[in-house]
């Protein structure tokens, strides 16, 4: 089946009002052909064009893979997948570079953007299998020099209690007795760690510890935290149509949420200016508050957040007052040497007297209690909480 004559098919379905049958498919392919092909000519090219016009064609098998997390595509015959357990290279391949950039541009279109030579790159999501979403990011030539770069994202629902993630070996069970204080206590957390790395998983997982009779808010930037929690209020942002209009930021919610009386307020991920709605809202009587943020320890996430409140207007002399007064406990995750996802480090963030902010280990999962401990047991304390 060559190029042109999908090509042909695909924009004679495009008009077509009823559902797209494989009798349907099999009656545009018998149009377009001009009635040359026979029957197992026909069955063989709806074999292709499934794959080229539903889903996510030769990669849909290993995006409805379970555990998958990211699909990568870096050149027709160069597909990588993780599935928890660090990149492996797939069988799968594309006939050629033309195959990549037509998926690429169909899922661009599906996700509601455009992809083309005048915007050669684009960011959007897209239904998933099992009610996940995907997060799909896509680069054309010539600025991905070597073909198209095609990345898919899997954002299952994060719905583990932290009794199945301490049984996993996820979180280690003297950890998890701290953790389940420091949601006792309201204390404010950020959960820091690379990309893949299982801070969603957890943040969910610690906000199904929190007591049913408390109202949470949620903002996401994709729908992804799903606790176990009776209360729970979901917001989700909104990129802007191909026209450039109608786009709703995480930081547009952040203020809306605090409008819906809240008892906590948490921001799936903070990644711009939202960090200063946030904690706005944390030193004003919302304990308990929680959000993830990409830092590669502890101790980088207060230069992460400074600059993500010069993005905010937020200057680094008042941003440390703000993170000092609202921020408590900073949770660590990353992977071992196994190359699994576990909790590796629980911290306190104080403001030392130099105006710094000052992080110090409480616990580490190589090595147990830290310095840092005595300063949680005490902020423990002060809240009733042992």
């Amino acid at each position: 089946m060559t190029a042109s004559l999908i090509e042909r098919v695909r924009e004679r379905l495009a008009t077509e009002a009823s559902p797209l049958t494989p009798g349907v498919v099999a009656a545009a392919i018998r149009a377009e052909s001009g009635g040359l092909l026979g029957d197992t000519e026909v069955l063989s090219s709806l074999r292709v064009l499934q794959t080229e016009l539903t889903g996510a064609g030769l990669l849909e098998p290993l995006l409805s893979a379970d555990g998958t997390t990211d699909v990568l595509v870096t050149a027709p015959d160069a597909v990588w997948v993780d599935d928890g357990n660090g990149l492996r290279r797939s069988t799968v391949r594309f006939p050629d570079e033309a195959a990549v950039r037509r998926l690429a541009q169909r899922l661009a279109l599906l996700a509601g953007r455009r992809l083309d030579e005048a915007q050669p790159w684009v960011d959007g999501q897209l239904a998933g299998p099992g009610g996940a979403t995907v997060r799909l990011h896509a680069v054309l030539p010539p600025v991905a020099v070597d073909g198209t770069c095609l990345s898919l994202r899997v954002l299952r629902p994060a719905t583990q209690d932290l009794a199945s993630l301490t049984a996993s070996g996820a979180i280690a069970s003297d950890a998890a007795e701290l953790l389940r204080a420091v949601i006792d206590a309201r204390l404010a957390f950020l959960i820091s760690g690379g990309t893949g790395c299982g801070k969603t998983t957890l943040l969910a997982a610690l906000l199904g510890a929190v007591a049913a009779s408390e109202r949470i808010v949620c903002v996401e930037d994709a729908a992804e935290l799903a606790p176990p929690h009776p209360h729970l209020v979901k917001l989700v942002a909104r990129g802007a149509n191909v026209e450039g209009i109608g786009e709703i930021t995480v930081r547009d919610l952040v203020r809306q949420a605090l409008r819906m009386r809240p008892d906590r307020i948490v921001v799936g991920e903070v990644r711009g200016a939202e960090v200063v709605d946030l904690l706005g809202a944390l030193n004003t009587g919302h304990d308990g508050g929680a959000g993830t943020v990409h830092a590669n320890s502890p101790a980088e996430v207060p230069a992460r957040l400074e600059a993500l409140g010069a993005l905010g207007g937020l200057g680094t002399a008042a941003l440390r007052s703000q993170v000092a007064a609202a921020v408590q406990v900073l949770l660590h995750v990353g992977r071992d040497r196994e190359g699994r996802r576990r909790l590796s480090e629980i911290a306190v963030l104080q403001r030392g007297v130099d105006g710094v902010l000052d992080v110090r280990t409480a616990w580490h999962a190589d090595t147990g209690l830290a310095s840092g401990a005595s300063t949680l047991r005490r902020m423990l304390a002060e809240r009733g909480v042992s």
